[in-house]
């Protein structure tokens, strides 16, 4: 017969695995019962062990009680899309133009096949978990954008949540997963590409999260862009426009951090960037000391 593998981690001694139980045990306890809104991109989303890192954490969270919603978005695999159906993706200003054809192809993308991959991982993984779209239920109702008067296509900028069916299906629970497609409102029919990391915050606010978490494929926000040991851990939101001014926050970050602000001044009492290369950093974030990230707050 073959003998049983150990499999307990060889690093870690008794008394650290002690550690590492207690200290994370009031944090459990804090956030039981919590509505937790989880943005999911970039890396962690096209990295298979990644990906799966972060089904495990979010599995976890839902079986202790934390009411997770899961929004997520999917830029790279609708570039492989349009790719193989020989359209060329087209950006203006960061924001994909988005004609009438290629709003099929992200709906098909993001609501028929990343949706339900995500789904189908958290029910392997062991989750009860529910993919929707942003028109389900009129969840998202959006309008088109007019940036500077430039025509961007059906890309709109929501104008209401109405979380109800999220509540209903939490009040189950179930985890929400949301691709970010919404119907236009009142009379407009029209389905629109909606950033997702705006709608994430926005689902935040609506559902009155206790914490917003962006997974990024950055560490956090860095008074060093070159240096990744120079990372703030905290920053209170009164502090924002000066790092903005400085130029501490600049580039890519600022959409990121905007998205925070929109969170917390609508409020949600923290906002996090975490770097979903990181296997378990929402793990770390929710249940250490140390935390991992930035926090905004």
């Amino acid at each position: 017969m073959e003998e049983e593998k150990n499999t307990v981690d060889p690093r870690l001694d008794n008394d650290s695995w002690s550690s590492v139980l207690i200290e994370a045990l009031p944090y459990f306890k804090q956030w039981v019962g919590k509505t937790v809104v989880v943005k999911y991109g970039g890396n962690a989303m096209l990295n298979e062990d990644l990906k799966a890192a972060v089904m495990k954490d979010i599995v976890l969270l839902s079986t202790i009680g934390v009411h997770v919603v899961l929004v997520h978005g999917g830029g790279p695999e609708i570039n492989k899309m349009l790719e193989r159906v020989g359209k060329e993706s087209k950006f203006i200003n960061g924001l994909r133009y988005t004609d009438a054809e290629t709003m099929e192809i992200v709906e098909m993308v993001l609501t028929g096949k990343l949706n339900k991959d995500i789904v189908r991982i958290l029910l392997e993984e062991g989750g009860r978990a529910v993919g929707l779209s942003g028109v389900d239920s009129g969840l998202l109702r959006a309008q088109k954008i007019d940036k500077d008067g430039v025509d961007l296509g059906f890309v709109g900028e929501v104008t209401d949540v109405n979380p109800e069916i999220v509540t209903s299906l939490l009040a189950q629970h179930f985890i929400p997963v949301i691709s970010t497609v919404a119907m236009g409102k009142d009379d407009d029919q029209n389905f629109y590409n909606i950033n997702a990391d705006t709608a994430a915050a926005k689902i935040a606010v609506a559902l009155k999260a206790e914490k917003f978490v962006q997974l990024t494929n950055v560490p956090g926000i860095l008074k060093d862009i070159n240096d990744p040991k120079s990372l703030i851990a905290r920053i209170p939101l009164p502090k924002i426009s000066g790092y903005m001014e400085d130029g501490t926050i600049a580039g890519g970050m600022i959409p990121k951090v905007e998205c925070c602000m929109i969170a917390l001044k609508g409020g949600v009492p923290r906002a996090h960037i975490i770097d979903g290369r990181v296997p378990h950093s929402l793990l770390i974030e929710m249940f250490s000391e140390r935390g991992i990230g930035t926090m905004i707050y």
